[in-house]
């Protein structure tokens, strides 16, 4: 499928993720594709390993299907989403050679799946999500294959991680020495929540292996604390962002986020010339039948401030 011309504003998408009570349960793949088009997004990301029958090695029929599938429902694959564990080994981290295939396999299959953007959730080694020191000998290791095939790389800042942080000037350090145009940023618009949430507004959290009830409630309540980073702070790593996961929990009947504001994140994204995906991205409650409508009133309400914006541009 070929890309969609770039657009002066914008775009609208939704993530698969967003369906996860309802897929393979009440949704197929189509059905959820479908939904996505009815609701009037142009743009769809994925989770790899949730995502693709066989991964990492789908067979091409399903491939064919994939990009048939885009062309009935008039989608374009913007994000495609994977993991780079770098404690796949009980007894030690992953070399950086082990960590290059992984990455190196995913941008590929990003590619002939029709994806220009792949975000690898990369191992941390502490609660405020430091990436694993290996992150950048293996991005540079896998920077030529990107480059060749025209897919950027673009890990995620996601709460408790602020923009104003070492984690981001490390990103940006990459990008300024080897000039790349292939590796940049994935905001994730949690780390703009500014009202608290309870235990009912959000999915549970898992600790891997779930070794002590103690981290387990330590992780849930420092995840539902809201970081509340300025939407100002956005403009000053605009140019280096490539993705925006418009994160929500809830909607509300009169189509407004009552954790995440909004209105200031799409004024600064339209002013500052962002022209990327704006994703929806639900995380609240895993009702069945429940994803559809919040992400309609998602929808309906960032179409609303970009029409806003434009107008007042």
């Amino acid at each position: 499928m070929s890309p969609r011309p770039t657009s002066p504003e914008p775009t609208l998408g939704v993530s698969l993720y967003s369906y996860g009570g309802d897929y393979l349960v009440t949704m197929t793949l189509e059905d959820c594709l479908a939904d996505i088009a009815d609701m009037g997004a142009t743009d769809v990301e994925i989770l790899s390993d949730t995502h693709i029958p066989g991964y990492p090695n789908p067979d091409a029929a399903w491939i064919d299907r994939w990009h048939a599938l885009l062309e009935r429902y008039r989608l374009t694959p913007t994000c495609y989403s994977s993991w780079l564990d770098t404690r796949l080994h009980r007894d030690r981290g992953l070399e950086p050679a082990e960590a290059e295939a992984i990455l190196h396999r995913d941008v590929e299959l990003a590619h002939r799946l029709g994806f220009r953007i792949v975000r690898p959730k990369i191992g941390v080694v502490s609660l405020d999500l430091v990436p694993d020191p290996i992150w950048r000998e293996t991005v540079l290791r896998v920077l030529p294959k990107a480059e060749e095939l025209d897919v950027r790389i673009a890990p995620e800042i996601h709460a408790p991680t602020p923009l104003r942080s070492p984690v981001v000037e490390g990103y940006l350090e990459l990008v300024q020495e080897t000039g790349t145009a292939h590796f940049g940023l994935l905001i994730d618009t949690g780390i703009f929540q500014t009202a608290e949430r309870t235990a009912a507004h959000g999915d549970a959290v898992y600790v891997f292996g779930d070794p002590e009830p103690a981290l387990r409630e330590q992780v849930e309540r420092e995840m539902r604390k809201p970081l509340a980073v300025d939407p100002r702070d956005l403009a000053d790593v605009l140019p280096y962002v490539v993705h925006v996961h418009a994160k929500f929990w809830e909607m509300t009947d009169t189509l407004t986020d009552p954790h995440i504001p909004y209105a200031e994140i799409v004024s600064v994204l339209v002013e500052g010339g962002y022209t990327g995906s704006l994703s929806s991205e639900y995380e609240g409650p895993r009702d069945l039948y429940r994803a559809s409508d919040m992400l309609r009133r998602q929808q309906a309400m960032l179409r609303t401030l970009l029409e806003r914006g434009r107008d007042d541009g």
